[in-house]
């Protein structure tokens, strides 16, 4: 009894925290008694609510510490705090507050609470005027729906707390609802809450008034999460066309440079179907999970018209209506003419703007509608009294808005665009290029016959289809290289075999006899017309089972294609490069609108900068001496070095005196003596 009266048990909360930890039973009556102070402590509390109260934050404490030892005395604890804060919660002294909050999450986290009632009292705490209180509670309220839905998703949960929070993005307090909108953000990002329900909850907070919680919701919407960029980089290898099976094809045993030239041009060309290929990750999937979106855009676009708010943030929802329009192929032709007003060389981040206008443009649109747009970039950006950028990005917006709206430009605007392939400033030059190569691949006829490049079999048979046609195949395109039913199969071009490389990087390849059967058919199908073409695509492809061999022969084929010169045509034209690898996808990036290849010439004060910050500091290049002792005196010599010039220029006699010749000597010596002697004359 002695050695429990040396501890003061009743006094020392920590050590009886511990003691109780070890062996709650024996210390029964030593807890009561805490128990009851701390009753004592409320009621007190409660005449004063708004007075600190330093012990009975000590008691609460306490007392979560050691409450699943305890649970039946203190199975009203949690609730009794819960309305403590929620009573009080405005008035309360903020380090008591704070207390009770972690008492609270203290017993959530030992599983003695209830995670549904608990989350919608730490919301409405966050209305509180305190920093530190919010940022606490946004930190347990996110990890805490993490851990409930950490092995399988509680919906129970995550549907009351959706509810309550779509009731928290309206609440009058500015700062409660944007703390609750960063919540569902972050549960989103974290792949927790990624459901379409969210997303809905969050656009209604587009509609905000309040300019934090409307430039909020108007990110979320256009960030980018990059945790997803390596999902779909990974084909399978039986789908995958190797540049080994690209080489097999064209490469030979003869060196000659128009084989070699042959097998690179192929290889670009791969190149450039892999990356149209390539799935496009789509930053936040957001907005493919809206339920109308065109509701959703009509009502964001009315909302723009009609905001006051910064350019910033009209930017930005300019910017996000682009994207459903874009993404969605909505019908909102308001949105054209609303953008026209902006496009001036002069306009402020004129080149989002024209981003903005290029992300809106898909093929359902009227032409009509969307030709006018593109006129008015041409007018205003493409003319030769703007400067060689602004000429840039205005070809580059038209080039981006003919890719996703073909019928956008009309034959006279393009042929005069295409004059500017040769003009003095090389970025205006390639990107009329540029433009030229896109339709050269997508509708060559709307070009000169000189501009139109090279015939191939793929360019022969492109065409622009008319506004509402539909593009519908009953059969494989390329098929045709492949054996209808019941005939001899033919070996593959994968059948041959490369030998070796030779220093200067070409392969040598030995074909064998399948591959010479199977250069045979395509030899075969290049006399067929394109509708016999057509017919025995159709016809094979509805009478075999294609394998993933198959599948290859045709894609190789296919690339065939855009290399191969069109029957009937001479194959003395060089071979065009194309500059322009960039599959057409679903975002657009800004560099496609302000793509310079070559970089402008800098002013003087540009290049005088550079020129000074790549110049070092001289002096860690001198040698320093170091005095074994810093406060030793220093040498007549070390002093005349630190004096000022003006001071030493009439010294050098004095200076020179210990350092003459021998012969400076002798003449001093004789001038000395001769004045002596005239002296003493």
């Amino acid at each position: 009894m002695a050695a429990r009266n040396n501890n003061k048990l009743p006094s020392n909360l920590p050590q009886l925290q511990n003691l109780i930890k070890r062996d709650p039973r024996s210390y029964t009556e030593e807890f009561l008694q805490q128990f009851n102070h701390y009753h004592s402590n409320v009621r007190i509390f409660k005449l004063q609510p708004d007075k600190p109260s330093k012990e009975l934050s000590e008691l609460v404490m306490f007392l979560a510490q050691v409450a699943h030892c305890y649970p039946n005395e203190l199975t009203n604890f949690a609730q009794e705090l819960k309305e403590l804060l929620s009573s009080h919660h405005t008035i309360l002294d903020s380090d008591l507050r704070m207390t009770f909050c972690k008492a609270l999450i203290l017993l959530r986290n030992k599983n003695l609470l209830n995670p549904t009632s608990l989350l919608e009292l730490f919301f409405e705490l966050l209305r509180c005027q305190d920093k530190l209180l919010r940022k606490t509670l946004y930190l347990h309220i996110v990890t805490d729906i993490k851990n409930i839905n950490a092995k399988h998703k509680n919906n129970k949960v995550n549907t009351a707390l959706q509810n309550f929070m779509y009731t928290m993005l309206r609440d009058s307090n500015p700062i409660a609802a944007k703390m609750s909108l960063d919540v569902m953000i972050e549960l989103y990002k974290r792949n927790i809450w990624n459901d379409a329900k969210t997303v809905n909850v969050i656009t209604t907070a587009c509609f905000s008034k309040v300019t934090k919680i409307l430039v909020g919701a108007l990110k979320f919407f256009l960030g980018k999460d990059i945790d997803e960029k390596n999902d779909s980089d990974v084909d399978s290898d039986d789908e995958r066309l190797t540049a080994r099976d690209v080489a097999t094809r064209y490469a030979t045993g003869k060196k000659s440079s128009k084989n070699k030239k042959k097998l690179e041009k192929a290889l670009k060309v791969l190149k450039k179907h892999k990356i149209k290929k390539k799935a496009e990750v789509f930053n936040f999937s957001a907005i493919h999970l809206i339920h109308d979106p065109q509701g959703f855009a009509d009502k964001l676009f009315k909302q723009l018209e009609d905001s006051k708010e910064r350019f910033e943030v009209k930017m930005m929802m300019m910017d996000l209506i682009s994207r459903l329009i874009g993404i969605h192929e909505l019908f909102l032709f308001n949105f054209y003419p609303f953008v026209q007003r902006f496009l001036q060389p002069h306009q402020r981040d004129v080149t989002k703007i024209l981003l903005c206008a290029a992300q809106a443009a898909h093929q359902l649109v009227p032409p009509e509608i969307v030709q006018t747009l593109v006129m008015t970039i041409a007018n205003n950006f493409v003319t030769d009294r703007n400067s060689g950028e602004v000429m840039t990005v205005g070809i580059n917006t038209i080039k981006e808005v003919s890719a996703r709206c073909p019928l956008a430009i009309t034959e006279d605007l393009l042929q005069d665009l295409a004059q500017y392939k040769t003009h003095k400033d090389k970025n205006v030059m390639m990107s009329a290029r540029c433009l030229i190569q896109l339709f050269r691949t997508m509708n060559p006829q709307m070009l000169h016959k000189k501009d139109r490049g090279k015939p191939t079999e793929a360019s022969k048979e492109a065409r622009c289809h008319e506004y509402g046609e539909l593009d519908s195949k009953d059969y494989i395109p390329g098929a045709e290289v492949l054996e209808e039913e019941g005939e001899e199969e033919e070996g593959g071009w994968e059948s041959a075999s490369i030998e070796d490389e030779d220093d200067d990087g070409w392969i040598d390849v030995h074909h064998s006899s399948d591959e010479e059967q199977q250069k045979e058919v395509v030899e075969k199908v290049k006399s067929l017309t394109t509708e016999a073409r057509k017919a025995k695509a159709a016809i094979v492809s509805a009478s075999r089972l294609l394998t993933q061999e198959d599948f290859q022969k045709i894609r190789l084929a296919q690339i065939a294609k855009e290399i191969d010169p069109a029957p009937g045509k001479s194959q003395k034209r060089k071979i065009e490069d194309s500059s322009d690898d960039e599959s057409k996808g679903e975002l657009l990036s800004l560099r496609n609108i302000e793509r310079l290849h070559k970089k402008p010439k800098s002013d003087k004060e540009t290049r005088l900068a550079t020129a000074m910050a790549g110049k070092s500091d001289r002096s860690e290049f001198v040698r320093k001496r170091t005095k074994l002792n810093p406060f030793a005196s220093t040498t007549n010599q070390d002093k005349r070095k630190q004096k000022n010039f003006m001071m030493m220029r009439y010294s050098h006699k004095v200076k020179s005196k210990g350092r003459r010749s021998f012969r400076d000597k002798q003449i001093a010596l004789r001038d000395a003596l001769l004045k002596r002697k005239k002296q003493l004359k």
